[in-house]
């Protein structure tokens, strides 16, 4: 578990920092689904080291999870988003079109928001808030032109 840790750690850390606690209990549950392959070794001090593969099946389960992006919450959807651009590569052409399709739509939708509440003042927004709501709208018009350059980028 310390590898899987490390590599997440190593390719993901700006997004997320899982613990041991939340790692082996997944671990666990995706081999029980049986969509990664697990062997065990005996080092010569005795001690059991475990490595995981991911098997076919593994791997099309994770296209559909990278695919599944309608019911994000919005504060979550940033980071999720992120890993999610970060995994593209395990997907087709077609699939990171659709995917990057998925994650713009959702972003308008949270940006738009955002920008409503400043418009309508149906919230009266203090100083802080309409700051915050501010960076909310820049910071989601930066993600929009990203995924506006990677859906221009894998099309040539």
């Amino acid at each position: 578990m310390y590898g899987v840790l490390k590599s997440i750690l190593n390719k993901f850390s700006p997004y997320t920092k899982p613990s041991f606690g939340t790692i082996k209990p997944a671990l666990l549950r995706l081999e029980k689904q049986e969509v990664i392959i697990t062997s065990k070794s005996i080092s010569d001090g005795g001690k059991v080291s475990i490595m995981y593969a991911i098997n076919p099946e593994g791997l099309n389960l994770l296209k559909t999870k990278l695919l599944e992006v309608d019911t994000e919450n919005p504060v979550q959807f940033l980071s999720n988003a992120r890993i999610r651009l970060a995994c593209a590569g395990f997907l087709d052409m077609t699939s990171q079109q659709e995917l990057f399709k998925k994650l713009e739509k959702r972003a308008v939708l949270i940006k738009t928001d955002a920008e409503s509440k400043i418009s309508d003042n149906v919230v009266s927004p203090t100083y802080f808030h309409r700051l915050v709501l501010d960076n909310t709208i820049c910071e989601y018009n930066n993600f929009i032109n990203l995924l506006e350059g990677l859906r221009r980028g894998s099309n040539s």
